[in-house]
């Protein structure tokens, strides 16, 4: 218990000092209409010590609430599923069931605002750091997933913390985002396959509007005073596309990139474009901390990256530690029999190196 509240404190004090949280997701489709829905997690304060956690069909688990205890709604998977936590092996924040329905949670601050816990009606709530591994146990579809949210009660896990927003997304391809804001569920179709942080979904899709001018590939020349102007090299009709790391410059970058992404025949090559792309969200430590203050001892703010085919049930991931892909297949997971398990994304935290042997003859 104390180290749910040593967490979310330090979440605070982050949060105050600087812009911790810089989740970028997209989403990608195969010539054939398989979805890979991939997506990065930031937080540049400290290691978040992610874990891997495998979840069997009838695994049972309840819920926090407010203040730190372990009292709100009692949930048993009815689908296994496997999913990437933080800090605690409850806080699933992206993971994908046997189903092929696909959860992620992204940080949302001061956008958000969840309904006030009602300790009368802790048996139906369920909190804000626990909705993807509840939904991922429980719904196979998105058409599912709304319904289920709205018989409970989503509830911060501690309200001194930062709110979140979800994606959720099915074998059919459709991904929807659900934001609460003043405790009211609000549901948004996400055709772009694209989200980021703060400000909200739709405010992020008519900002794209400022952004009509740019397009992909070369910028043609001009004509002006008499002189002939054209552009230094390659990809200048993106000349201007926001660079920073706030959540509507990633959200722009990545709407862009994904509308210059070839549609790939193969499940596996659509996987590594999503790795492709979102190495250009993979945010350097430093970056995101003030001057003034100290910087964590990790090597990289985004901590993570992972990547869901949903059609052929696989879950790729890397790490700030590893950059060598690896990959859980959950058709080869035998959800009735294999057992809860919880272990740290990293065995060992470095990045291993292979030495090429130079050839002599």
């Amino acid at each position: 218990m104390k180290s749910v509240r040593v967490f979310f404190t330090a979440m605070v004090i982050c949060l105050s000092s600087f812009p911790a949280y810089a989740c970028t997701g997209i989403t990608l489709r195969t010539e054939g209409g398989n979805t890979v829905a991939a997506r990065t997690i930031e937080w540049a304060g400290s290691d978040l010590e992610s874990r891997y956690v495998v979840v069997p069909r009838g695994y049972t688990q309840r819920s926090y609430v407010p203040g730190g205890k372990k009292d709100g709604m009692l949930f048993t998977s009815r689908y296994g599923y496997i999913g990437l936590s933080v800090e605690r092996a409850e806080y699933v924040v992206d993971g994908m069931n046997e189903k092929g329905l696909s959860a992620g949670l992204f940080y949302f601050p001061d956008c958000g605002s969840y309904e006030r816990y009602d300790a009368l009606e802790r048996d139906s709530s369920v909190s804000d750091l626990q909705l993807v591994p509840w939904i991922l146990g429980q719904c196979s579809t998105v058409d599912e997933v709304m319904s289920a949210v709205g018989r409970v009660h989503v509830v911060s896990a501690d309200e001194r913390g930062s709110t979140v927003h979800w994606r959720f997304t099915d074998t059919s391809g459709r991904q929807v985002v659900l934001e609460i804001v003043g405790g009211r569920k609000m549901w948004h179709e996400n055709t772009l396959g694209v989200l980021t942080n703060s400000p909200d979904f739709g405010w992020h899709l008519k900002n794209l509007n400022n952004y009509a001018n740019l397009y992909p590939g070369r910028a043609s020349g001009l004509e002006i005073g008499g002189m002939h102007l054209k552009p230094f090299g390659g990809g200048g009709g993106l000349y201007g596309i926001p660079g920073d790391m706030t959540p509507p410059s990633r959200f722009v970058r990545a709407a862009f990139f994904l509308s210059a992404a070839p549609c790939l025949s193969s499940s596996e090559e659509t996987v590594m474009q999503a790795f492709h792309i979102l190495n250009n969200f993979d945010l350097p430590i430093g970056v995101q901390t003030n001057m003034d203050v100290e910087v964590p001892d990790i090597p990289s703010a985004t901590q993570w990256t992972v990547a869901c085919d949903i059609g052929n049930r696989r879950i790729y991931y890397r790490t700030m530690y590893d950059s060598t892909i690896r990959c859980f297949d959950l058709k080869a997971t035998d959800f009735v029999k294999v057992k809860y398990a919880s272990h740290p994304l990293d065995a060992v935290k470095r990045q291993p190196v292979r030495f090429v042997k130079v050839q002599t003859d």
